[in-house]
């Protein structure tokens, strides 16, 4: 069931995407903390659901146990945030939609998890079509910004700080994947539940650190109805999140590469959704892709 798991996964964080940018507001410089409400909110209600029909099995401690977990995940989504205007400009996207292929490393290395010569080539099919899709994306977005005449100052198209923020963000997220397969498998630390439960009411505690921080100190107005584009984005990624952690649990070392071509999910649906353009070269990553995709499932039912 893995393979099914992940590929709905990949699909609604695809939607999570494609509704946190059409409610984004490029102005607004708190959009971030918006963003990190409104998923608090929805995770925090979707934990409350799972804590009342499994309380009789939820351990407190377990939101301690998976804080490390917990503390990846979040930190890497801050990570993305903070540096996004540095993000847009620098290698960003191939480097953090790597991290699949960094967390797949990491469990063959460290937990023994293992793949057949087939398995292997589906991955790096996946991972090299959602690599390339990145780097034609960039591409295409600086090509753009010339064209607009928009100057990219040389700090954040070159320094230090550009290339760092998403090699800090793979690593990161990578280390979330890797640690929920040794606390939901290697280790049996808890069920898949307690930890989504764990990791959903410590988002819900982000989500009201940062409401107390937009409202209270910085004064700033927050409408639900005004972020509803940001509310169906916070579903999507709650909704995929509930997939994820029971497709990482079965086999993190196939599924997470897997996970990490929601990015190609993003770009089809912007596409749909949108009408954003794609170029020859575009469908020619996500067709690579596809088929790693195509491969995974056949071994899978095989």
């Amino acid at each position: 069931m893995w393979f099914i798991f992940a590929l709905i996964t990949a699909l609604f964080w695809g939607g999570s995407d494609l509704f946190s940018k059409m409610g984004t507001d490029p102005r607004d410089k708190y959009s971030h903390l918006r963003m990190v409400i409104m998923v608090g909110a929805v995770m925090g209600i979707h934990g409350l659901v799972m804590f009342c029909l499994n309380y009789q099995e939820f351990d407190p401690m377990s939101i301690v146990k998976y804080l490390p977990v917990s503390a990846c995940y979040i930190g890497s989504m801050a990570i993305g945030y903070i540096g996004l205007r540095y993000l847009e400009l620098s290698v960003s996207s191939p480097v953090c939609n790597s991290s699949g292929a960094v967390a797949a490393i990491l469990c063959f290395v460290f937990l023994g998890q293992t793949m057949n010569g087939l398995q292997l080539v589906s991955v790096v099919l996946v991972v090299l079509g959602v690599i390339l899709l990145s780097v034609f994306d960039m591409k295409d977005e600086n090509k753009a910004r010339r064209f607009r005449g928009e100057v990219i100052e040389e700090k954040y198209a070159v320094s230090a700080l550009a290339v760092s923020i998403p090699i800090i963000y793979c690593i990161v997220d990578a280390l979330g994947t890797f640690g929920d397969s040794l606390v939901l498998d290697a280790w049996a630390l808890m069920s898949e539940e307690e930890g989504e439960i764990a990791y959903e009411f410590t988002f819900f505690l982000c989500a009201v650190a940062a409401f107390i921080f937009l409202v209270f100190v910085k004064k700033q107005k927050f409408s639900l109805w005004e972020e509803r584009e940001k509310g169906l984005g916070a579903i999507c990624e709650t909704a995929g999140q509930f997939f994820y952690i029971y497709a990482i649990a079965e086999n993190g070392i196939m599924a997470a590469p897997l996970i990490s071509s929601y990015c190609l999910f993003s770009v089809v649906l912007s596409r749909i959704f949108l009408k954003e353009k794609l170029t020859l070269r575009q469908y020619g990553a996500i067709a690579i892709a596809g088929a790693g995709i195509i491969l995974m499932g056949a071994l899978e039912g095989a």
